[in-house]
């Protein structure tokens, strides 16, 4: 089962070795398949985008704030649930896994102390999943939060890595990839200081291993955030 990390965990382990991070980032060839996005494609959800890296491509829809049923109620925040719809079949365990670091990622994003006992429904869909399928949410999710235009403190993006059976590390693996490495990791980077705000890791790895990703996916998330910067710049600049 998926391990996950919480920020503070990661934090420490980031600045027990700092130099080593900063190395890793100056001299890794940190390279990405292609992105894709389309924002506003569903008519019926406050917000939605499809996402595409690579030939992972994944479907998000944003519904809220709404009207939130008593159970769920929370007095001083909005309620945010998370669904993953599979491609074929019913969730498992390993979307509940999934939907476990989407919300808190979103949660430590989103200003939900702004719409008090309301809730907020995000919601998945699986179109096809050929690898690094957690970060591709993550970025769908991203995207279709910024199309509901809800109030964010920042934007966060996904980075997976794979460490083969050699050490090596690969950014954004293939399904492929990912059935022949030892460790799997994916990160939730945030835009504001481009620090880990989740992690959910599968496999064996040492800790300097560990750092290494860190610092690699942190380099990564540079390229995402300005694929963010351009996708939105050319969208408003068509309707304006």
């Amino acid at each position: 089962m998926a391990k996950q990390y919480t920020s503070s965990f990661i934090d420490k382990l980031t600045y027990q070795s700092n130099r080593s991070v900063m190395e890793v980032c100056g001299s890794s060839n940190v390279t990405l398949r292609e992105f894709g996005c389309e924002q506003s494609l569903l008519s019926r959800p406050d917000g939605s985008a499809s996402f595409i890296q690579g030939d992972t491509s994944v479907l998000a829809a944003v519904y809220g704030p709404a009207e939130v049923k008593v159970s769920k109620e929370i007095y001083d925040r909005a309620t945010l649930e998370v669904l993953i719809q599979p491609k074929v079949g019913l969730p498992s365990v390993r979307e509940r896994s999934q939907e476990q670091c989407l919300r808190e990622s979103c949660e430590a994003s989103l200003l939900l102390s702004l719409h008090p006992r309301s809730s907020l429904t995000l919601i998945l869909q699986v179109l096809h999943d050929d690898g690094a399928l957690l970060s591709s949410f993550l970025n769908a999710a991203c995207m279709a939060l910024m199309d509901a235009g809800l109030p964010m403190s920042c934007l966060f993006c996904g980075v997976t890595c794979a460490i083969d059976a050699d050490g090596c590390i690969i950014t954004d693996p293939t399904a492929a990839q990912e059935k022949k490495s030892r460790a799997l990791m994916t990160f939730a980077i945030d835009s504001a200081e481009h620090r880990v705000m989740t992690s959910s890791t599968k496999g064996s790895f040492s800790v300097h291993e560990l750092q290494q990703c860190i610092a690699v996916s942190q380099k990564a998330s540079e390229k995402i955030f300005q694929f963010y910067r351009d996708s939105v710049r050319r969208r408003y600049s068509k309707t304006l």
